[in-house]
């Protein structure tokens, strides 16, 4: 009778492991011989290695021009926001969306209280303007907001809606009675971390670090990005739904799939920038993309918008540079 203890690691990188986003697999074997059998024990241990968005995904996200395409063939996006407090936001998130018209969403219609609603329909001629009355949304705009889905492909709201208890509570009833992708930005973020049952697997949430905290009560903000990504993915796998983590990098998850995007860069931190964000998503989702995707591309453009105008702007960037940019982007 002997006893015998061997251990044997087998590093094995390769192309097909590479594949399914694996650089290291080890196997550590133990063998311990006892007389008769042989008992072997493995133990396998698995480090994945975190995807970044490419300029490839634009491939996806941009359907093939027919010769006999018509109006409304290429999507409708409904912008919900605006208030007399915020009045430039919504016409940023639009502006963005209107951008991409030159090879993407057909149409944009701005839903917005009426000085809101006038000043947009001032100066961007190429959307459409529904003013509501009154200086903020409410319940009495419900069955109008309802009735201007019909037709649209998609929604981007909350910018510059404010957080009136009366404005959070209609979002909620909006989005609960909608089945529009949607995307959920800025002040609906703290509509629906009142009420994550309003929250759809077709959505794409796009907080920053603080609103995901509001989100989810979860504090990221002196977390690792490795510990930022497990979080923003155990939370999009929780809410079933698709979260664009707004930062350096950007981090993006349905729960199933993630993937990081490094375009962008410090200056991006300034008010607008993400409005224009939610506008760009919004149109890929008017366009009947996936949420994930539209998220990634979406993430990609507005980041690599900033990067062109930083070179020449620096700190001088603001948001409305990145909507000039946009078609730079996609050439």
């Amino acid at each position: 009778m002997f006893l015998v203890n061997f251990i044997a690691s087998f590093t094995c990188p390769g192309n097909f492991f590479k594949r399914f986003n694996i650089y290291i697999f080890i196997i550590e074997v133990y063998f311990s011989i006892k007389s008769f059998p042989i008992n072997l024990y493995l133990t396998k241990y698995i480090k994945q290695k975190m995807e970044v968005v490419k300029k490839e995904v634009l491939k996806k996200v941009f359907p093939k021009r027919k010769k006999s395409a018509h109006k409304y063939d290429y999507g409708h996006l409904l912008v919900v926001g605006g208030s007399d407090l915020y009045s430039g936001s919504p016409a940023l998130v639009a502006m963005a969306a209107s951008a991409s018209l030159r090879i993407g969403v057909d149409l944009v219609t701005i839903a917005a209280p009426r000085r809101a609603a006038t000043i947009i329909a001032s100066f961007a001629p190429d959307l459409i303007t529904y003013p509501l009355e009154g200086n903020f949304l409410d319940k009495k705009h419900l069955k109008i907001l309802l009735k201007l889905t019909e037709g649209k492909m998609a929604i981007a709201i909350g910018n510059g809606l404010e957080r009136k208890k009366e404005t959070l509570s209609t979002i909620n009833k909006f989005l609960k009675k909608v089945n529009l992708p949607c995307v959920i930005d800025a002040d609906a973020i703290h509509a629906i971390s009142k009420n994550k049952k309003v929250i759809k697997e077709n959505f794409v949430i796009t907080p920053h670090q603080q609103e995901f905290y509001i989100l989810t009560g979860i504090k990221i903000i002196n977390k690792t990005l490795k510990e930022k990504i497990r979080i923003v993915k155990e939370s999009a796998s929780k809410l079933k739904t698709t979260i664009l983590l707004k930062g350096n990098p950007d981090i993006i998850s349905n729960g199933k799939q993630t993937i990081i995007n490094k375009t962008g860069n410090v200056y991006l931190t300034k008010g607008g920038t993400g409005d224009t964000l939610a506008g760009i998503c919004g149109s890929f989702l008017a366009q009947n993309n996936k949420p994930f995707e539209s998220a990634c591309a979406a993430a990609y453009i507005n980041g690599k918008a900033g990067d062109l105008i930083a070179k020449n702007y620096k700190q001088s960037l603001i948001a409305s540079d990145l909507i000039n940019a946009i078609p730079k982007v996609l050439r």
